[in-house]
């Protein structure tokens, strides 16, 4: 009878501890925008996230020029030029080729935030970037189309890495307050690298026969002032303490953060989830697939970074000059169409930062993917009808709502979606696949949609039409919402999603050493011989 009364009591004890602290968690001290923050998030998305938008944008406009010269540079070679199978195959691999190489990048996400930390992985993939741009700014002058075939390959390694690397480094930064938008800034530095190459593209400027190699290799730019500038700002203080054990280096690297000296707080946030981490140990990919309590997270982000490339939105940038050409729009015009999409992207993304934190993840996704989804129906229609007078602006109105769909919810928020559901020890793992299946779905749009495009004609979009309702299906019924709550209160959610709440209560009690003796083995052993 006392020892089920001394049960009774640890369970009290134990759940008003929780109450008092889920309490206390519910009304947290609320960080703000530092200038130390705010310029690391600039330079390190300046310098990585752009250089992904510039490069996804920056083939688009000197298309013709480049094929002309993979031709012009095949006759000086073999006496005759490609045919258009051998040039369609090319060109494809130009294309996708960066995306291919995006992928690779991603499976050396883990092992270098890991062995690097997240600010050293930064600094390293820059080479990724320097070089490349240097070899593709000359390939005219060589005389050589395939160093711009490899060299995609190359910077698209850098993509890989930046893509899940910025997210993960900015995310480990930022206060809970401020994560979702500093999350969604890599965002929307990829969007204006995608306005910046489509403008550098037009006509008038660089999109010439004479200056598509300055176009390509300017790249190297962002990576070279990041290089410069980066070293001056803290390493992520969740690596410093809990990977690598630094907890004074971690204090210093918050302090500057957040420009003031009582971090307590978050240091104690950050201590809780290292001892979490500690009984857990650090996850590789193949334990992630086989751990029962991050099952729905890992299938979560499967799905919504495949949503967000299968979705058709690459298909748009890779070839968005040629679906305004079918559309009906002229030649001269389409530059101009396309550099006003680039910029609604842009102002739609930013949009997405100032709201992400006030209307949540969920919805954002919701309206995204569902927006993109009857966009996409629409621009079936509107391309199959062009012969009628005022299709071709129903064309370009559907771009433009697919693109604000996409800017808003499913291009923006997955990859905060990765920070926030995974703990340190898992969170590499899970960038890396999030990652790769983003780059791998990338690589496959990109080198299919034109054979889709050649096969089906207009029909190629009911199938992106699909996929985004069918996410939207998904994260209706399983996504949680995760805005202004810690990495732990998240972790909780889930665990009732997976069936291990009953763990997780469990390694909670392990928080308390005055009340745990009572559960011990021998302890209990003790009292039933004595009963």
């Amino acid at each position: 009878m006392h020892f089920k009364c001394m049960k009774a009591e640890l369970r009290g004890r134990t759940f008003k501890m929780k109450m008092e602290r889920n309490h206390t968690s519910m009304e947290p001290k609320k960080g703000r925008m530092t200038l130390m923050l705010a310029l690391v998030t600039l330079i390190a998305a300046f310098g990585s996230s752009f250089q992904y938008g510039y490069n996804v944008s920056v083939i688009n406009s000197p298309e013709l020029f480049m094929k002309d010269f993979y031709n012009e540079t095949y006759y000086e070679r073999k006496g005759e030029y490609m045919d258009e199978n051998l040039m369609l195959a090319l060109w494809s691999l130009t294309v996708s080729f960066f995306p291919l190489g995006g992928f690779f990048g991603s499976l050396m996400v883990g092992p270098m935030v890991n062995k690097c930390g997240r600010k050293g992985t930064l600094l390293i993939n820059n080479i990724f970037s320097i070089i490349p741009a240097i070899l593709m700014g000359t390939s005219k002058v060589a005389k050589t189309f395939e160093v711009i075939i490899v060299c995609r390959i190359i910077i698209g390694i850098c993509a890989g890495l930046s893509s899940n690397v910025v997210p993960m480094y900015l995310g480990e930064l930022s206060p809970k307050n401020l994560r979702g938008a500093v999350g969604v800034v890599p965002q929307l530095f990829i969007t204006i690298g995608i306005l910046v190459a489509q403008i550098l593209g037009m006509r008038m400027i660089l999109g010439s026969t004479g200056g598509w190699p300055i176009l390509l290799g300017l790249t190297g730019v962002p990576a070279a002032l990041q290089l410069l500038l980066l070293p001056f700002f803290p390493e992520s203080p969740r690596y410093l303490l809990i990977q690598k054990g630094d907890e004074e280096g971690a204090k210093t690297a918050l302090k500057k953060l957040r420009g003031q000296d009582d971090v307590e707080d978050e240091m104690e946030e950050m201590r809780a989830e290292d001892q979490a981490e500690k009984a857990e140990g650090r996850m590789s990919v193949l334990t992630l697939f086989t751990y029962r309590g991050l099952r729905w997270q890992l299938i979560s982000i499967i799905v919504m970074m495949m949503g967000q490339q299968l979705s058709g939105v690459n298909a748009v940038y890779y070839y968005a000059d040629s679906i305004y050409r079918r559309a009906g729009i002229k030649e001269n015009d389409v530059q101009f169409v396309t550099v006003g999409t680039g910029a609604v992207n842009v102002v739609m993304t930013l949009f997405a930062v100032f709201i992400v934190e006030s209307l949540g993840r969920r919805i954002l996704l919701l309206v995204g993917f569902g927006l993109c989804s009857v966009a996409c129906a629409v621009l079936t229609v509107a391309l199959n009808l062009k012969s009628i007078e005022w299709m071709p602006y129903l064309s370009i109105g559907c771009v433009i709502a697919y693109v604000i769909g996409h800017a808003v919810g499913a291009s923006a928020i997955p990859s905060v979606m990765i920070i926030e559901m995974f703990l340190q020890s898992s969170r590499p793992a899970a960038f890396m696949v999030g990652g790769s299946v983003h780059w791998l779905s990338n690589f496959t749009v990109g080198l299919l949609f034109n054979y889709m495009d050649q096969g089906m004609g207009p029909y190629s979009f009911l199938i992106f039409c699909g996929i985004c309702l069918a996410t939207v299906i998904y994260i209706f019924i399983i996504v949680p919402e995760t805005k202004n709550k810690t990495f732990m209160e998240i972790n909780q959610i889930m665990a009732k999603r997976n069936g291990t709440e009953e763990d997780v209560d469990k390694e909670e009690l392990k928080d308390f050493p005055v009340a745990s003796a009572p559960y011990s083995k021998k302890a209990e052993v003790e009292r039933n011989s004595a009963l």
